[in-house]
Order: C-alpha cells, then sequence, then structure tokens
C-alpha cells in the first residue's frame, strides 16, 4: 500500500468482498533535495496508509525496503543513463523490489494471495488454453500497467489479485469515495518517485557527485554541430533542449556513451523496422519458432503489429510498419490481444 488511491481502494474492495486482509507499505525512498511536487514514497504517503488500513480495519506494516531499492533499482537506473540507454526502472521495481518481497510475505503472513492496486487482470479459463492464468491488460486503457509485471514468476499468477482491473480510474475514484477511504481524492504520484523533478542529470550528480562526460553532438554523416555536457541528459526521440541550432527540426536518433556523442537526425530517421531484445521473460513456453503479436516499446505506447523472432535467450522484432523512436534500455512487452506474452529490454540493433 502506497498512501494512494489505487492500493487503498484494492485493500478495501477486498474487505468488503470479506477477506481478511493485511496491508503492507514498503519504505524504498528518502528524497534528498528533490522538489516535493508530485512524488510518492514520502512519509506522508506511508501516514496515508496508515489512516487507510485504521479506517478499513485491518493491520499495517511497514517494511524498510531502502537498501534493496538503491541496490536492484536506483543504481542500474544510474549506471543506464550513464551509459546511454533509457532504462524503465518501474519494471525492475515492480517485478524485484515490489513483488518479489511481498511475496515471501505470504508465507510468514500466512496468506493465500498478494493484491496490489495495479490496473492489470488475471484470466482464468481461456478457450483453448491449458486453464493456466493469464496476465491480461486492465480495462483502463490509460490507466494499463500490465507493461510493468510481464517478468512476473508465472507460477505466481495464480495467487495474484488486481482488484481494480476491471475499472477505469474514474470509478475507482468514486468506489474509494463510496467506502470512505481518506484519500479517495489524492492526486496521483507523477514522475519516477525518486526523481520527481524529472532532471535525470541532477539526481546523478547529487547521488554520484558526477555526470556522464561531455562530448560532441553529431549528425549521422559525423559531423559536429554543438557539444553537450553528458549523454545522460538526453534520451532517444528528444527534440527539445538539444542546444544546436538547425535550418530543420532535430531528433536525438541515439546515444554513443563510449564516444561521448549524441548523434542528431531529422524525424524520419527515428522510424525503424527492427529491434532485438537480448534476454527474455516469458510467461509460458519460451516460443521456438517466429510468430505474430503486439509489442509495446514504451508504457504510453499503444502495442503494434510485429513479427517476433525467437533468437537465444531473447527474440528479434520485425514490425509490420515503422515504429519511431525504440530506446535501447526500454521494455518491449509482448502482447496477444489482451494477454501478455513476454518481454525484455531493448538493446542496440
Amino acid at each position: 500500500m502506497s498512501g494512494g488511491v489505487d492500493s487503498s481502494l484494492a485493500a478495501a474492495l477486498l474487505v468488503e468482498q470479506g477477506f481478511d486482509v493485511v496491508g503492507v507499505t514498503l519504505h524504498l525512498w528518502d528524497a534528498r533535495g528533490e522538489s516535493q511536487v508530485g512524488r510518492c514514497c514520502a512519509p506522508e504517503d506511508r501516514d496515508d496508509a496508515r489512516k487507510s488500513c485504521e479506517h478499513l480495519g485491518i493491520p499495517h506494516y511497514v517494511l524498510d525496503e531502502r537498501d534493496a531499492f538503491r541496490k536492484q533499482v536506483v543504481e542500474p537506473y544510474i549506471d543506464a543513463n550513464l551509459g546511454g540507454l533509457t532504462p524503465s526502472p518501474c519494471v525492475g521495481c515492480n517485478q524485484q523490489v515490489k513483488l518479489g518481497r511481498l511475496w515471501g510475505l505470504l508465507g510468514e503472513l500466512d496468506a493465500q494471495a498478494l493484491a496490489t492496486g495495479h490496473y492489470c487482470r488475471i484470466v482464468h479459463g481461456e478457450p483453448g488454453t491449458d486453464g493456466a492464468p493469464q496476465l491480461w491488460r486492465g480495462r483502463d486503457r490509460a490507466k494499463d500497467q500490465s507493461y510493468f509485471l510481464y517478468g512476473v514468476d508465472p507460477a505466481q499468477l495464480g495467487r495474484l489479485r488486481f482488484p481494480l482491473g476491471e475499472l477505469d480510474k474514474g470509478q475507482s475514484r468514486e468506489e474509494a469515495r463510496r467506502l470512505g477511504l481518506p484519500n479517495w481524492d489524492k492526486p496521483d504520484s507523477q514522475e519516477l518517485c525518486f526523481v520527481p523533478d524529472g532532471d535525470t542529470a541532477g539526481f546523478i550528480r547529487r547521488e554520484r557527485g558526477e555526470s556522464a562526460a561531455g562530448g560532441a553532438i553529431v549528425d549521422t554523416q559525423g559531423r559536429e554541430l554543438g557539444r553537450h555536457q553528458g549523454v545522460d541528459r538526453y534520451t532517444v526521440g528528444q527534440r527539445k533542449g538539444l542546444g544546436i541550432a538547425a535550418e530543420r527540426p532535430l531528433f536525438v536518433l541515439r546515444l554513443v556513451a563510449e564516444q561521448g556523442q549524441v548523434v542528431v537526425g531529422e524525424a524520419s530517421e527515428l522510424d525503424t523496422l527492427e529491434a532485438h531484445v537480448p534476454a527474455a521473460r516469458w510467461l509460458g513456453p519460451a516460443p521456438t519458432a517466429p510468430f505474430q503479436a503486439q509489442v509495446r516499446i514504451r508504457y504510453r505506447h499503444e502495442p503494434v503489429a510485429a513479427l517476433i523472432t525467437p533468437e537465444g535467450l531473447g527474440f528479434r522484432v520485425r514490425f509490420d510498419e515503422p515504429a519511431r523512436a525504440v530506446a535501447p534500455g526500454q521494455a518491449a512487452v509482448l502482447y496477444e490481444g489482451e494477454r501478455v506474452l513476454g518481454g525484455g529490454f531493448l538493446a542496440a540493433s
């Protein structure tokens, strides 16, 4: 229970259905110097989770997971940015820290299932399947969070509960108000919980006392167009803030950290037909032959059709139509209609 309305409502709906519920909050991060606007993981959030549990009449525990969060989420995020990648820290956080730690509590608390406020669904007994539970997208497309959970252990699916999976955000607010939750109108958190102001380079300087080395901004022919102060200040697809003058709009095409280069070009040069995922996790048997699927290459991206070809421990993607701004470091998640098949992190092709 993060202290937000979604996880509080998940607990409230289960209590209303007659389950014995225990609320657990993970203390993940202590903000240092960041803007307080729109961030989660603040002391006030833990207090909001406690108040929700008091309202529901259920126990509430707070677990200190700051070391695990730093080692498994924050440090890899910093390393990825310094290495010219566009990381997906919420994927690792959800799969390794949050679900990983909470899953271990089931035995300690003699609990039968783990529930969260994620907007996704567990579906059982679909025709043409072996009856195994499946992870599906949430009904609310604007809030669907299945992207972050593609790597969950398939053996855990049968004991996961997502009470908000059939709701949209407006319905969740109304349900939380109906149930009298004290945080029913609390605003949603924005940006990364540990970089709420969006200033990645500033965050890295605060945490490491360094930023990525500066270098040249070049075009695809290698011609220098300007200088930059670190590749960690840029991301693939970025247009604004390049600090160079040009006759036409230019976008970041790729980051070459080992050479200190930010490569820029025109919008059409962001389009690609292929992508590579070197290591994948599957929610069923690993495929052995090419197959068609829909691919989501970032959280705020509607899945697009592609041919998936298994390759080693991962797969290659051949998009039916060119995809824009495929960024190494982001997760590529595969879908068959509503169902999540698996995914992995994109690498440079």
